[in-house]
């Protein structure tokens, strides 16, 4: 389907990059269908770039932005705070601003718009963000979520905030939930944010998203159906989510990339991949947790030992403990880099689907942040999950229960020895299980590409999705 028409949309998110990247690949799938996409974030990312010299400066201003097609651009409004303020640290601070000062900004935007003749046919929202539909009533716009969690997490969240009284104490780990299309569920496997103790101001958020539905007209999944099928059907007479991902470039799809450009937030380091073409065929341990997470010193440590015992190589990243939500992690050892020189690769930041794509990478010890999962699934590689929080322990309980792409560490007060990292290594690399678990990542490789090929679920339904907004 290519749209001949004018159409123009507004995609919102938060400015993160986990947030980021999803929202401007589903950008780039419509932009491939003919809709001219603006992308909306944040004031403060744009001064963050002047700042730390990680961040390219092309991600300034929107003429200068990576995102070089004309039918895509990027705008920026103020949350409301000054721009040297620390809103990772000052959370609840930054969210109350961005809900306040931060719609008035976006509402000014959109009128903006406006004025200059431009209408929008849909803005499509980062479900983090509750707010924005309000603004898209107030312009008489039509109103779209992607929720960039796997479908079984949209589900989780829904049952708990419309009836919480259906879900145990969940004070005990091991108690267990059962919810429609879903595995049987221990506490354990819970995103976080359902948990009584919670405080965190994004459980508002998400108890906000779900509470509000009824201003929503579509919510898109970063997911596909072959995926998560009886999930996704057992939404459907309640709030239908429409799976339209797997939302990773074309490139990991092994389709050629015809929109260019990327909005990062900070320069991953190249030269890895040079290292990896050094490498045997699966060989390669690759670890990374994500934009957000940040491990302690006693989990470092322990993730270093595993590795070293193991006798294989290694690309790890860490980032610098500014970079993470709580400047909390630990670091590595002189000697650990010393003893694994050459063996191993500790860089900052990568280019996540390049490595994922190599052929000596064996298995990705990841924190299941959806999408690292989801790449890692249409690389076709197994996966050691070694979730934290928010979503990912359903993550974890996804990809070894129902995905059954790889194994979980067992943890104690959520730390994983060396002799289990150790294990979980030889497991999904050289036990008796590992060639089965390599199939299976295989075949969900070739599901993820024939459903956003021409015709495939997932791009049937962004096809229908375009032509219901256009209608409207």
């Amino acid at each position: 389907m290519v749209v001949e028409d004018q159409v123009h949309v507004l995609v919102v998110t938060m400015a993160w990059q986990g947030h980021i990247n999803p929202m401007l690949k589903l950008a780039k799938r419509l932009v491939s269908k003919g809709v001219h996409v603006t992308i909306a974030t944040t004031e403060g990312t744009r001064y963050l770039a002047t700042q730390k010299p990680n961040i390219p400066t092309s991600f300034t201003t929107a003429e200068n932005t990576t995102v070089r097609t004309p039918q895509i651009s990027l705008e920026f409004f103020s949350d409301g705070l000054d721009l040297e303020f620390d809103r990772l640290k000052y959370f609840d601070s930054y969210i109350e601003s961005l809900e306040t000062i931060g719609y008035i900004n976006l509402s000014n935007l959109i009128q903006d718009f406006t004025n200059d003749g431009k209408k929008f046919s849909c803005i499509i929202s980062n479900p983090f963000m509750p707010w924005v539909p309000k603004i898209a009533t107030k312009y008489g716009i039509p109103c779209a979520v992607l929720w960039i969690q796997a479908c079984t997490v949209y589900s989780i969240y829904y049952h708990y905030f419309k009836n919480p009284n259906s879900f145990p104490t969940l004070i005990g780990p091991h108690e267990f939930i059962e919810l429609p299309g879903m595995p049987k569920l221990q506490v354990k496997d819970l995103p976080s944010f359902v948990h009584p103790s919670c405080s965190h101001p994004i459980r508002k958020l998400v108890s906000s998203f779900i509470q509000n539905l009824d201003e929503i007209k579509w919510v898109l999944g970063n997911s596909f159906d072959e995926l998560e099928e009886e999930v996704i059907k057992s939404m459907a007479s309640l709030h239908p989510i429409c799976p339209i991902g797997p939302l990773v470039s074309s490139s990991l799809l092994g389709q050629e990339e015809s929109i260019n450009g990327s909005v990062d937030m900070w320069i991953p380091e190249d030269s890895c991949i040079e290292w990896l073409d050094k490498k045997p065929p699966s060989s390669v341990v690759y670890i990374s947790f994500g934009s957000v997470a940040s491990f302690s010193q006693k989990q470092i440590d322990n993730i270093a030992m595993g590795l070293k015992n193991s006798n294989r190589p290694f690309l790890w990243v860490i980032k610098p403990q500014e970079k993470c939500l709580e400047n909390t992690g630990g670091e590595l050892s002189y000697d650990f880099l010393k003893e694994t020189e050459g063996r191993g690769l500790v860089v900052a930041w990568c280019p996540q689907e390049k490595v994922l794509m190599h052929q000596a990478v064996a298995c990705f010890i990841t924190h299941c942040g959806w999408n690292s999962t989801l790449e890692t699934m249409v690389a076709g590689v197994p996966v050691i999950a070694y979730p934290d929080w928010t979503d990912q322990p359903t993550v974890a309980k996804l990809v070894t229960s129902m995905f059954n792409v790889g194994v979980r560490l067992e943890v104690e007060n959520g730390v994983a020895s060396s002799e289990e990292i150790e294990r979980c290594i030889m497991e999904v690399t050289d036990g008796p299980e590992a060639a089965k678990i390599q199939k299976r990542a295989l075949e969900l490789k070739e599901a993820a590409k024939k459903a956003v090929a021409d015709g495939g679920s997932s791009d049937a339904n962004i096809d229908q999705f375009i032509r219901e907004f256009i209608e409207k």
